[in-house]
Formats: structure tokens, sequence, C-alpha cells
């Protein structure tokens, strides 16, 4: 992203805020791993997306209409000590020179600044519950305001949710945004594409995670936007199934839901295959029964149409499909009322996607189901998934598929950004012939 990218964020931002209010957001915790060890930093997605700062103890605040400067980062300062040990700091001079910040203080100082830069605001937007420890801080100076107030001095009189405003903000992705996403797709694409074609019998699950993860890496995507679903079999029935430890078997689909992150944003691509490269008879009629409702539903992706319209297409392919093998019976309109088809298929199909692989942005204004407007970005990801009912016959048991792609509204309908991933069964068999 370039500077100017994030300098149009922050004033959409402000103009939304209006004077005489100021915005307070705390970035990312560090997260202890273990014994001193910690996990991987990463920004919390709110901050990045207004500084593309990415280090942690730091807080940015912004102060519409401020004399001095409107956008400013409290940081760590340099210490070569430390960075000789954890890495380089920005420090106040980077914040300024690097990010752009008009001023930047060490995060030592934030008791002694920050309740004066609230003064005299009407408005305080922050998110309560986020970061408990912080909102204490928060509440701390508030009060002190208030208690000051009796010697003259203004404290604020409205909190206002930062978030929600910055989630319909982030809900539309800028060009630069699409083409973040964009290269995290084919990025993933190339992952899946790998890991079908290194699939066999006999391998392990969290062998095949480890092709993915290099392919990742190969690529600049140096983190999964995820931890990644390799479920093998059974495996696969299980929504949110990671602990990808099993072997692979003869005869068993694979189901992978695996995507990059690259720069913040994510990516996310379910493909199902069989480990031997070949699909039974019973496999392929339930697999094409999942790929005609994920058609369905990617075709109900255009502009005009509402959130809830590519779920109706899923389910009506997938319970009319379920009917015509009998796993389910009676009147296709009746069991879609009845919800029937839940018993294979109990999740949505898709949901927002950018710097969050479940994104922000709210699914209904006034109770009603959105529009979908350019610029918004959704996954589609229809499933099916037979465990072992005792009212099934047991040539269906165990069997777990779901296809995902990421699909981007455009003026004129959509543009499915992993359309790069085989799934048809056909395209699937011939790509895993060469290795089988």
């Amino acid at each position: 992203m370039t500077k100017k990218e994030f300098a149009k964020r922050r004033q959409k931002l402000m103009d939304i805020m209006g004077p005489d209010s100021i915005a307070v957001l705390p970035n990312s915790l560090v997260h202890p791993r273990n014994r001193d060890v910690d996990f991987p930093y990463r920004s919390d997605s709110n901050f990045h997306y207004l500084s593309g700062f990415d280090e942690p103890e730091s807080v940015l605040v912004l102060v519409p209409g401020r004399e001095h400067g409107e956008f400013i980062i409290f940081c760590r300062e340099r210490d070569l000590d430390k960075e000789i040990w954890d890495g380089y700091r920005a420090g106040q001079e980077g914040a300024i020179s690097i990010y752009d910040a008009d001023d930047s203080y060490p995060i030592a100082d934030l008791d002694d600044i920050l309740p004066g830069l609230m003064e005299d605001k009407e408005k305080v937007f922050y998110t309560m519950g986020n970061q408990p420890a912080f909102d204490q801080h928060m509440v701390g100076w508030l009060n002190h305001l208030r208690q000051a107030s009796r010697s003259g001095k203004h404290s604020p009189t409205e909190i206002i949710e930062l978030e929600h405003c910055l989630n319909e903000l982030r809900l539309f992705k800028s060009s630069q945004e699409i083409k973040n996403m964009r290269y995290a797709a084919e990025a993933s694409v190339k992952a899946h594409i790998r890991a079908m074609q290194f699939t066999q019998p006999g391998k392990f699950e969290y062998e095949v995670e480890a092709e993915l993860i290099h392919e990742f890496m190969k690529h600049g995507c140096r983190s999964p936007a995820y931890p990644s679903i390799v479920g093998g079999g059974e495996n696969g029935c299980i929504l949110h199934y990671i602990e990808n430890d099993s072997k692979l078997k003869n005869n068993d689909l694979l189901l992978i839901d695996a995507g990059a992150e690259y720069q913040c944003y994510a990516a996310d691509i379910t493909r199902t295959f069989p480990v031997n490269g070949k699909f039974t008879p019973e496999q392929r009629e339930l697999y094409q029964i999942v790929l005609d409702a994920q058609y369905a539903a990617i075709d109900a992706v255009r502009p005009g149409n509402h959130w809830n319209q590519p779920h109706e297409a899923a389910v009506r392919v997938l319970t009319q499909g379920l009917v015509r093998l009998g796993l389910l019976q009676g009147d296709v309109e009746q069991l879609i009322e009845d919800q029937a088809y839940r018993e294979f298929y109990m999740h949505r199909t898709g949901h927002w996607l950018g710097m969050d692989v479940h994104d922000v942005g709210d699914y209904k204004i006034g109770g009603t189901w959105r529009l979908l407007e350019p610029g918004m970005v959704l996954t589609v990801e229809p499933g099916l998934y037979i465990r072992d009912p005792e009212h099934i016959d047991k040539k269906w048991h165990f069997t777990g598929i779901r296809i995902e792609d990421d699909v981007l509204v455009t003026k004129d309908g959509h543009d499915v950004l992993t359309a790069g991933a085989p799934k048809e069964i056909d395209e699937i068999e011939s790509l895993m012939a060469g290795v089988h």
C-alpha cells in the first residue's frame, strides 16, 4: 500500500468523525506462546488499515482539525540494545518519516499526553472490549477529565464505536486492496494445485499442509490467513478440523481449506479431491451436486442482489440433489422451508473477505439483507457433510465435500479471484493422473 492510500483512508474516517472529535486505537498485544516464546506478531487489522505501522506497544490517534497535525502515533523509542535482540524499531522519527505521522511520542508518555489531546473534544471514537486493560486506562483518563471540568476544562460527552465506522469503510475494497487480494488468491491457487499433485495414499495430512505453507512462503506470503484445514476421509466432515495428523487412505476424499495472507490481506479457498486421484461413483454424484450449487451461488453474486441470494441459490440446488439421491425425501420447497438440508449442510454459503478471513461489515441493514455492491469481496462455499447416520446407506458415510472461491463484486457482475484452482471433476483427475 502507498502512503497516499493510507492517508486517504484516514481522511475518510475523519470526515465521518467530524470536528471536535478524537479517535484512539491501540495496536494488538503480543501474545505468549509458551515460556520465553511469543506467537509471531500481527498488527490489529484496523491499525494496519489506517497506518501500515506494524509494531507492538503502539497507539494511533486521529484528531481532525488539530493545528499541529491530525495523525499521531505513540510507539516505542529507538533502543539499540533491544534492537540487537528483537529487531529494528521505527521510533518517533521513523513514525514520521516512514509512516507519515504528523507527530509521534514515546509510548511511555501516553498517560501524560493523550488526556490533553482528548480535552475539549465532544466525541471520542474508541472500541470498548477489545483490550480490557486499555479500556481501564481510557476510563481513567475520561474520569480525570470529568473531575477537572470543575476548573473549567471540558470533557468528552460521547464515546462512539470506532469499529462501526471502520467496518463500513473496510467493506469496500480499493484497487490497491483488490490487487493484494488477487495476489494472495493466486499464491493460494498455486498452493492448492501443488497439494493435489503431492497427495497420495499413505501420506499424512501434515505433509500436505507443509506443501501448502511452502508455496505460500515461496510467493512472499509469510503466514496462512488462518490455520489450514487438511481433512482426509471422515475428518473432512469436521468444519474447523485443524489437527492435520491422520494418514490419508485410498478411496477417501481430502478436503483442504487453506489460504495465504499477503500484506495483511487474506485468501480463502477450499477444494475437495480424491486421495488416489480418482473419484468413486458415489463421490462423483455428491461432488457434482456441491459444484452445481456453487455455480448457482456464484451466479447470484451481482450488484443489486442481496447478501442471502447466493445462499438461497446454493440451498435449492443442494436440496434438489439430496432428494434426487434419496438422502432426503419429500417436496423440495417444503424441505427448504423446514431446513431439512441442515443435517448435511449446516453452515452459511459465504462471508466477507479482506484483511480478516471473516472480514468486517454488516450483513443486514435495518433488519434487511444488504444489497451487494461493487468493491465487496465474499466467499462462496457450499458443502455436504455425511458422517454415519443410521438412516443413510453406508456407501455415503464419512464423505465431506466443500468447494470455496473468493468472489469480487464488480459493476457488471462478479470476478472469481480464485478461478485458477481446479474444481471440475475431469480437471482434478487429469491434474492428479500424472502422479498416481
